[in-house]
């Protein structure tokens, strides 16, 4: 059940609980959520605010509102967790920030134990996927979907499926993660020397190296990531200011 937002609160508060009801699996695709009066009274809210919140969410293309029907959570999971992901981002959310702590942790091990068990073939296979992203130029997606196909491969590579079905479950993080840093000025070269640094270490079977790489690389990404967001932050100042 939802639980009230205990003080006054703004729609990105209301939209914030609404987000955590639907990623805990409370509501499935497709399903009508409460109507607004039931949300407001749950959530101890004005409806104004509600109405705020679902708007949000329906522009992040998380619910659909139909008039005269109600509001309904999208079809299509697959697209689902990206856009909660995203949103949790934009708003701070401290499970989200959770999730790239264990991410960090994670490719950590996998650049290790890939490096110690790397054959030949698998640098090869490394080393084509980082030619991908370097003949990707200004093609954000392709860019993106080769440095995703880096991290996985390396995980793959790594020997241990648990280690590698957990990456691959967030997979969705690692979208989302990379396609808001891709603004950021110096995210292209910055990620192909990274990932040229953690080929080489794996290549040459150095697992403290490759774990070093790894970790610098992760550390340089968090960077890049929380200066999208505060960039993101900043303009929204400034809107508001020339607003007033």
């Amino acid at each position: 059940m939802l639980r009230p937002v205990v003080r006054e609160s703004s729609v990105s508060e209301v939209a914030k609980r609404l987000l955590d009801h639907l990623s805990e699996g409370h509501l499935k695709p497709g399903m009508r959520l409460p109507a607004e009066r039931q949300l407001a009274e749950a959530l101890n809210v004005a409806r104004s605010s509600v109405r705020g919140a679902l708007s949000a969410l329906d522009v992040l293309g998380i619910i659909e509102i139909r008039p005269g029907s109600g509001s309904y959570v999208r079809a299509g999971t697959s697209e689902f967790l990206p856009r909660a992901i995203n949103w949790g981002l934009m708003l701070g959310q401290r499970r989200t920030h959770d999730l790239v702590e264990v991410r960090t942790f994670m490719e950590n091990v996998s650049a290790r134990l890939a490096a110690e068990r790397a054959s030949e073939e698998d640098a090869d296979r490394l080393q084509q996927l980082l030619d991908r992203m370097r003949e990707a130029g200004d093609d954000v997606p392709a860019f993106v979907e080769a440095d995703i196909a880096f991290h996985l491969e390396t995980a793959n590579i790594a020997g241990n499926s648990v280690l590698s079905d957990i990456l691959h479950s967030i997979r969705a993080l690692l979208q989302v993660w990379m396609e808001r840093a891709g603004g950021v000025e110096g995210t292209v070269s910055g990620t192909l020397k990274e990932h040229a640094e953690i080929l080489a270490a794996i290549r040459a079977h150095d697992g403290d190296a490759a774990e070093r790489a790894m970790a610098a690389h992760m550390n340089c990404a968090s960077a890049r990531l929380r200066s999208s967001l505060s960039d993101e932050e900043s303009g929204e100042l400034d809107t508001a200011d020339t607003a007033r």
